[in-house]
């Protein structure tokens, strides 16, 4: 058995060897292969035989052995990310209410801003926050990710993270988190005014359950700079954009 596994793990080596000569070569006769190797002409042989079968080798004229189309298949695509899928609709938001935007995500009791763009114009602005974790429950996206959840799944959550190994004082007052969440789930608008970070207002909506994971995209500004009109425009900007997000990425399915 060993002696077997060993084999077939020489024999796709052979052949992984052969695909790179192929790819750069551009064509091997059965004697260069062997000698590339260093196996003998009737092994070679039959290794370029497979890949032909396979479709990663054909027999072009003289016997010399050619890419196969295999070869030439374009890679597959990569699978675009959340952030790859959200950043269009990010861009949208950032057009509309020229601040500080961000998309977040939901990980146990914690967001974490995977995305952002910064309002550069303002004198006094709210800096970029990607890579940065704050807790959910004091944070306008964490509410609004929360709220999408059911009561007996954010207790659960809180319960696991202030009792496991990584034991850690949360600070959250579940009834009032309780209260805050019905309110978001009424309006879809969830909001922060000084909660995470003093000077600090933000407002989120929740883009539900996406890729497996729960995001949101939020809004961010100087407390000082933000009136009752701006509120107001705020969480038109993000339903409108949210929407948008929703409705492309239902049709796309």
């Amino acid at each position: 058995m060993e002696r077997n596994e060993g084999f077939r793990v020489e024999a796709a080596h052979r052949v992984l060897v052969l695909v790179k000569l192929l790819g750069s070569a551009g064509s091997l006769s059965v004697t260069e292969a062997a000698a590339a190797l260093d196996v003998n002409p009737s092994t070679a042989q039959r290794l370029l035989a497979t890949m032909v079968g396979d479709g990663f080798a054909r027999q072009g004229e003289r016997r010399r052995y050619l890419p196969g189309p295999e070869m030439a298949r374009p890679a597959a695509a990569a699978a675009p990310t959340l952030r790859d899928q959200v950043r269009p609709y990010l861009e949208q938001l950032f057009e509309e209410v020229n601040e500080t935007v961000h998309l977040a995500t939901l990980v146990g009791t914690e967001i974490h801003h995977v995305d952002g763009i910064e309002a550069t114009e303002h004198v006094i602005r709210f800096g970029l926050r990607t890579g940065v974790r704050l807790s959910a429950h004091v944070t306008s996206s964490g509410k609004a990710m929360l709220a999408g959840l059911s009561d007996d799944d954010v207790q659960a959550r809180y319960q696991v993270a202030s009792s496991g190994r990584r034991r850690r004082p949360l600070g959250a007052d579940m009834d009032r988190l309780r209260e805050a969440l019905d309110k978001v789930r009424k309006q879809r608008i969830a909001s922060n005014f000084e909660e995470s970070e003093v000077g600090v207002a933000a407002f989120a909506i929740s883009l539900g359950s996406q890729e497996g994971q729960h995001a949101a995209l939020s809004v961010a500004l100087p407390v000082m700079r933000c009136g009752r009109a701006d509120v107001t425009r705020f969480g038109e900007a993000l339903v409108a954009v949210a929407d948008r997000y929703l409705a492309d990425q239902g049709r796309a399915r």
